[in-house]
C-alpha cells in the first residue's frame, strides 16, 4: 500500500512545477514519449516570477565567492515567503560551517532547459564559484523531446564549466503516466551528463521531504519552508566537495 501510495504522490509533484491547475496527461504508450501532451499553463511563472535579480547589486558590498542556485520554481522557493527558499537556508548551512560563499537564488518558476540556456549570460556575469543546475521538470511535463532537453542541459553545464566554474547536477523525476521509454530516458539525461562532465549528481532534489507530512505544500509539489531545509541539507552534501573553507 505504501508503494502505492507514493505512486500517487509522485504522479501529482511535477505537475506544479509548471504551474499547471487543470490539464492531466493521458497515459502514454512507452512506444511513443514523443506524444506527451505538451501544456501551455504559465501560471506559475506570472505568479512568482523568483527572486533573480536583473543585476547584482550585492556584488558591489559582499565580495565573497558566489555559488549560483540555477533552476525554476523549485530553486525559487515558488510559495514559500521571503527567505524561505532552500537557497535561503543552504546560506545558512554554509555560514554555520565556516563556509564563506555567497549564495544567489537564479531560481524561476516555470522555465524549462530552454529558459536555462537563454540566462546563461546572466548566470555567467556573476562570475559564479560554483553553480548547482536544476532543470527539466518543465521539460518533461510539456513533452520536450528527450534530445532538445539533454541538449539545452548539455549546453548549460558545458557553459558554466568552460568559465571554470564548479558544476553540480539536481535532478527531478516524472509520473508514471508518461511511459516507462520516455521517463527512463529523461532520468537517464541526468545520469549520462553528469558522467559526462564529471559533476556530482543528486538525482532527486526532493529526497527526505517529497512525501513527508508537513514538508510538502499543498500541492504535494512544492517544498514547504521546512521542506526546503531539508532540500537544502541534501544540496548542501552535493556541494560541499566542492568548495574551500576560506
Amino acid at each position: 500500500m505504501r508503494q502505492i501510495r507514493v505512486l500517487f504522490i509522485v504522479a501529482g509533484v511535477l505537475f506544479g512545477i509548471s504551474g499547471c491547475k487543470t490539464h492531466t496527461p493521458a497515459p502514454q504508450s512507452a512506444a511513443q514519449p514523443s506524444s506527451v501532451p505538451v501544456s501551455t499553463d504559465m501560471t506559475a511563472q506570472s505568479e512568482n516570477p523568483g527572486p533573480f535579480p536583473l543585476a547584482d547589486t550585492a556584488a558591489q558590498t559582499d565580495h565573497r565567492p558566489v555559488l549560483v542556485c540555477f533552476g525554476d520554481s523549485l530553486t525559487a522557493g515558488h510559495g514559500t515567503d521571503p527567505g524561505q527558499s532552500y537557497p535561503d537556508y543552504l546560506q545558512a548551512d554554509l555560514d554555520a560551517r565556516g563556509y564563506s560563499y555567497r549564495v544567489v537564488n537564479a531560481g524561476i518558476s516555470g522555465n524549462t532547459t530552454k529558459d536555462g540556456v537563454e540566462r546563461l549570460d546572466d548566470v555567467v556575469a556573476l562570475k559564479p564559484y560554483a553553480v548547482v543546475v536544476e532543470f527539466g521538470g518543465n521539460d518533461g511535463l510539456r513533452g520536450v523531446p528527450i534530445e532538445s532537453s539533454r541538449a539545452n542541459l548539455d549546453k548549460i553545464i558545458s557553459t558554466l564549466k568552460a568559465t571554470g566554474a564548479k558544476v553540480a547536477l539536481a535532478g527531478i523525476t516524472l509520473p508514471p503516466n508518461y511511459g516507462s521509454d520516455y521517463i527512463n530516458q529523461f532520468n537517464a539525461t541526468y545520469t549520462l551528463l553528469a558522467k559526462k562532465y564529471h559533476v556530482p549528481l543528486l538525482p532527486f532534489i526532493l529526497k527526505g521531504a517529497y512525501g513527508v507530512n508537513g514538508m510538502m505544500q499543498s500541492d504535494q509539489v512544492h517544498a514547504t519552508a521546512a521542506g526546503n531545509k531539508i532540500v537544502a541539507e541534501n544540496v548542501l552534501s552535493l556541494v560541499l566537495p566542492l568548495l574551500k573553507k576560506q
